[in-house]
């Protein structure tokens, strides 16, 4: 059920992101306990000029290579939070080649009732989830 927005620099071919989202889902099932076919994934891709992502002072460099993972999801502890980012960052970086300055991880928290997978529904509050 989390959403998986990534937001990249422009360029990478359809392969190249086929294994940025299946890395990124293969953390988030060991991450959080998703079930496997419980995977929302959007790519948005900009050009290099539209993304100013700097390291808050941390002192490490980006490249052209840098993702952006923002994730929507129900509430999940501290230590989920901490195994998905260490996770994403393992999986893309042997899958994908991506360095770990290079990876920004976002998480928002929301509620049940936030949800409807279709139909017009909330899944969560009717039972059916």
């Amino acid at each position: 059920m989390p959403l998986l927005r990534f937001d990249v620099i422009e360029g990478r071919d359809e392969h190249s992101l086929k294994q940025l989202l299946d890395a990124a889902h293969r953390a988030m099932v060991k991450a959080f306990d998703v079930p496997e076919q419980d995977r929302y994934q959007i790519v948005h891709q900009h050009p290099a000029h539209e993304m100013i992502i700097e390291d808050t002072g941390l002192g490490f460099n980006r490249s052209k290579d840098m993702v952006i993972i923002s994730v929507t999801s129900k509430q999940r502890t501290n230590e989920q939070k901490v195994r998905l980012y260490e996770y994403l960052v393992k999986e893309l970086g042997e899958s994908c080649g991506i360095a770990p300055n290079d990876i920004m991880i976002s998480i928002v928290t929301n509620e049940d009732a936030d949800w409807s997978f279709g139909m017009g529904e909330a899944q969560f509050l009717n039972g059916k989830l």
